[in-house]
């Protein structure tokens, strides 16, 4: 969904000429006569993504709502507006907290980029500081997302799991997020920032289970040139994650059995064991149960591990979460690309939401990954996303055309007739008009001059037909196609 901008300041005029260009380059704008109405907005509302603040404003100024922000929304990035630009003014409020500056009145370009900047870098600290988490074991459900309640249910039973040191068994198809959830798990749990260390064992070759899982000594087979400690040590005093266990075979079954149950492993080629100190959460894509009948997975490792259960939906389960999923990984791929996507038109995100994804969030996050990288414009259309072209096509948003709906519903005209008698090159003052509006005049006369072909629009342009349906969706162009 697009980003929320809230601009703050005493000045009507200013606010709705900042609002105007906001609103075109496609955010959502909020605003705030003063300082006190700011800051309560931002008490009330905690979507708001990036602000404008005025420094000079009656009763509550711009330096005091800085000072109150970090108690508020202290990781909102603040652009700060000012009249006055002496160099003493931009370095009190930057060491205050601000991460830009305009000098009023700022270009339209000036502010665009400086929006586009701020959420970067937000974006940026945000991708840095999931990381920083992840390597230190402390991620936990607020890293999470999802709200839906098939997905909340699942949450809280996590959450009950967490308080305790009970092993638990999380389930679920591929994709949908099983070892997120075990990593949510421990950095909620008394082992934050304890290792969190993740097997994967379907991965693993069926020769090597044992001397990865519990180590092995020196000489103890052929190749056992060095000790090894095993997973089980590595892991030691923090959690274990056993990803597709029921891949494992049954001889090593015995061994993790008795590992869990006495909290002792035997490396391979040892004379003693060793003392260890994990959590072990398990996870499967399989029902254990049937395995269990088959013979393949032992009955009493299952009871063993399965004390807690917590199940994982699909995502055809919680659609709801979809449109915030794809919000996420965007600003992901936005900080790892470099890329400034804003978000997905509301026609291709009903698209979206309504689709199985057999593959579940990592089929998502995967589609999402490949369309930040192709997109052109600001918002996400059919046309990034050519794997689906069937699928758009067959909902009526072909991948070749731009989607109009959802775009800026600014005052401008549509393709017709009436725009090609002539381009004016100068306003009604006589000065000359600006090179977009003259562009647009000439892209809206030229699609109505060849009737919405759009191939042969672009090749009468000299241009590529890509750059073409960009042009047409950031101008805010109907496109009327020959009946």
């Amino acid at each position: 969904m697009p980003k929320t901008v809230l601009i703050a300041d005493d000045d009507p005029t200013q606010r709705r000429l900042v609002q105007s260009v906001c609103e075109r380059a496609g955010y959502r704008v909020k605003l705030a006569d003063g300082g006190d109405s700011a800051l309560d907005l931002l008490r009330r509302d905690k979507a708001i993504d990036v602000m404008l603040l005025d420094l000079v404003m009656p009763e509550v100024d711009g330096m005091a709502v800085l000072a109150e922000l970090p108690s508020i929304a202290p990781d909102l990035p603040v652009i700060m507006l000012t009249a006055k630009a002496g160099v003493d003014v931009v370095v009190e409020a930057m060491r205050a907290g601000a991460c830009d500056f305009f000098v009023k009145p700022a270009s339209p370009e000036r502010i665009t980029v400086g929006i586009g900047n701020a959420l970067n870098v937000q974006n940026l600290k945000s991708e840095v500081s999931r990381r920083k988490r992840k390597e230190e074991g402390s991620m936990g459900f607020g890293d999470v997302v999802g709200t839906s309640p098939a997905f909340t249910r699942c949450l809280k039973l996590a959450e009950r799991a967490a308080a305790s040191t009970i092993p638990i068994l999380i389930t679920g198809e591929s994709g949908v997020g099983k070892e997120m959830i075990a990593r949510a798990i421990q950095g909620s749990s008394e082992r934050a920032g304890a290792p969190f260390v993740t097997v994967n064992c379907g991965a693993i070759p069926e020769n090597l289970v044992e001397s990865i899982l519990f180590g092995h000594e020196k000489g103890a087979f052929t190749g056992a040139t060095s000790k090894h400690v095993g997973k089980f040590q590595e892991a030691n005093g923090g959690t274990l994650f056993l990803d597709e266990v029921g891949e494992l075979p049954l001889d090593t079954q015995v061994k993790l059995l008795r590992a869990l149950q006495e909290n002792e492993v035997d490396p391979v080629g040892s004379k003693r064991p060793v003392k260890v100190d994990v959590r072990v959460i398990s996870a499967t894509n399989r029902d254990l149960q049937d395995c269990v009948a088959e013979g393949s997975f032992r009955e009493d490792l299952y009871y063993r591990l399965n004390v807690f259960p917590v199940e994982v939906p699909p995502l055809r389960q919680r659609r709801e979460d979809i449109p915030s999923l794809i919000e996420h990984f965007i600003s992901r791929y936005n900080a790892e690309e470099g890329r400034d996507v804003q978000g997905v038109v509301a026609s291709v995100m009903r698209v979206l939401q309504d689709q199985d994804w057999p593959g579940n969030v990592r089929q998502l996050e995967n589609t999402v990954y490949r369309a930040v990288v192709l997109a052109e414009g600001k918002q996400l259309t059919a046309g990034d996303f050519p794997t689906m072209a069937a699928i758009f096509e067959d909902a009526g948003l072909p991948i070749d055309a731009p989607s109009s709906e959802d775009q800026e519903p600014a005052p401008r005209p549509v393709a017709s007739s009436a725009n090609t008698g002539g381009i004016d090159l100068f306003d009604e003052d006589g000065h000359l008009r600006s090179l977009d509006a003259i562009e647009r005049d000439l892209i809206v006369a030229a699609i109505d001059k060849y009737r919405g072909q759009m191939s042969e629009v672009a090749r009468r342009l000299g241009i590529g037909r890509s750059t073409l349906y960009r042009k047409v969706q950031e101008q805010g162009i109907e496109v009327k196609r020959a009946g």
